[in-house]
């Protein structure tokens, strides 16, 4: 699979505007500021595909990127406290409406940060991807920001803390050094082949 061939596709704000599904998609989903964008732009071998945003909460739409073989659909991000009751129930809207469709989703990537436990927010969306049957796998941003020595620590106290999510795979990555990208790829590419 090629990730270099890639274009932006259209961003949507309402998920009533969301056309069908034609195509295998891949999601990603995450809280604001865990380094969605910085995962996606590294993902495709590029700077900027993804708008990296310096304000938390920013990305306020699903954005699809389209490849030859899938679309990369990137959800919201969410859990940011300084954004309006009315914003967060229209991008809740546009989440649950986006997964409400029929859509063609070989896999959601859900991403975390490895310095910290999973939020409330993180947790409520691995469980409903988890008992909705989703193949999913768990993205862990930020790797590089962690001394060798401190890894292993992090990634057993994650395992600590999803253990009720039986058979996740853990995904430790670094969008700064590339480290654990091919892994994510190789993820991807088996997805769409399944």
């Amino acid at each position: 699979m090629n990730f270099n061939i890639v274009e932006f596709e259209a961003s949507y704000g309402k998920s009533a505007q969301i056309p069908k599904s034609d195509i295998p998609e891949i999601v990603f989903s995450g809280k604001s500021n865990v380094g969605k964008s910085s995962l996606i732009n590294k993902l495709l071998n590029r700077k900027s595909m993804a708008k990296v945003s310096a304000t938390p909460g920013k990305t306020a739409t699903i954005n699809f990127f389209r490849l030859k073989e899938v679309r990369f659909a990137d959800l919201p991000g969410y859990g940011y406290a300084k954004v309006s009751k009315s914003e967060k129930n229209r991008w809740a809207e546009l989440v649950e409406g986006y997964f409400a469709q029929e859509r063609n989703i070989s896999l959601i990537i859900q991403i975390c940060d490895i310095r910290h436990s999973p939020t409330v927010d993180d947790m409520e969306m691995i469980d409903f991807i988890y008992h909705t049957g989703y193949n999913f796998i768990i993205v862990l941003t930020k790797l590089d920001k962690l001394k060798n020595s401190q890894r292993q620590a992090r990634l057993e106290a994650l395992v600590g803390d999803l253990a009720e999510y039986e058979g996740v795979q853990l995904y430790p990555c670094s969008s700064q050094n590339g480290e654990g990208i091919e892994d994510i790829r190789n993820a991807i590419e088996n997805s769409i082949t399944k």
